[in-house]
């Protein structure tokens, strides 16, 4: 120690050595790497999630078609047959609250039941240039035409080649469609995804379903069909709709035929 109280010069360079360093900082290109890092972690999370979550409601869509398929079989059981289109016998009921009332869902607890609950699909999203709220449209549609309706959608003239029953030239009541006449229950559609909102299941082009709603990110470029077997299924859009080959135009017809000849032009 010296005069005046000041350290030696070894004493200092001891002191100098025991202080503490100053931390070193990030540098602009440093932080700017962790940020992208962070980013593209991200990214990669929330596609995980909406993945997550549209399998979720995909299958949760398909739950609702098993359900479907289970209260066909019930019905047929104690009715012998589909349900018609329109139900004349007893109040011209159409075939959702003909399923209904078999015990699919909660049977008509509202005015809009086919809104609810297993009657609806969670992914689907309608154009507000076609349904408004005071007309709720349908998730799910019936296979009652089969491919005539491609060219005639009029009950009564003609027959129709799906479930909705058989007209009679001289009455508007329907006769059902009977297990019987199925002539490839796995192979035959029986209830779908809805793109129409009219309860009604029916071919068109993917551009025209896509016109009323949300049809190619629904279930990402799929649809969920029940057969009349009871299993589902879920095509693309494509093969579903658009598709003229014989398997493709077959599971449409109670008959197992194509029926080429039922397209438009």
């Amino acid at each position: 120690m010296t005069l005046g109280g000041t350290a030696s010069p070894a004493r200092w360079r001891k002191m100098k050595s025991h202080r503490p360093r100053a931390e070193s900082a990030f540098t602009l290109m440093e932080l700017l790497v962790v940020i992208a890092i962070i980013g593209i972690l991200a990214a990669l999370l929330l596609t995980a999630i909406s993945k997550g979550k549209g399998m979720a409601q995909r299958i949760s869509c398909v739950s609702n078609l098993h359900q479907f398929g289970i209260g066909l079989h019930d019905y047929l059981e104690g009715n012998h047959g589909y349900p018609t289109l329109i139900d004349n016998n007893g109040g011209a009921s159409l075939w959702y609250v003909q399923l209904a009332q078999s015990g699919v869902g909660s049977a008509q607890t509202s005015e809009s039941f086919w809104t609810n609950g297993v009657w609806n699909c969670p992914t689907v999203r309608w154009s507000k240039h076609f349904f408004t709220n005071a007309t709720p449209p349908f998730s799910y549609a019936y296979n009652a035409y089969g491919l005539t309706f491609a060219t005639n959608n009029t009950i009564g003239d003609g027959e129709m080649l799906g479930l909705g029953g058989h007209p009679n030239p001289h009455s508007i009541r329907l006769s059902a469609t009977t297990e019987s006449e199925i002539v490839s229950p796995s192979e035959m559609m029986a209830i779908g995804d809805d793109f129409f909102g009219v309860s009604v299941f029916a071919r068109a082009s993917v551009a025209q379903l896509e016109e009323f709603g949300n049809a190619q990110t629904r279930h990402q470029g799929q649809a969920n069909v029940v057969f009349c077997d009871g299993h589902a299924e879920s095509p693309t859009l494509q093969f579903l709709f658009e598709d003229t080959s014989d398997a493709a135009l077959a599971r449409w017809n109670r008959d197992h035929l194509p029926h080429r000849e039922k397209l438009s032009p």
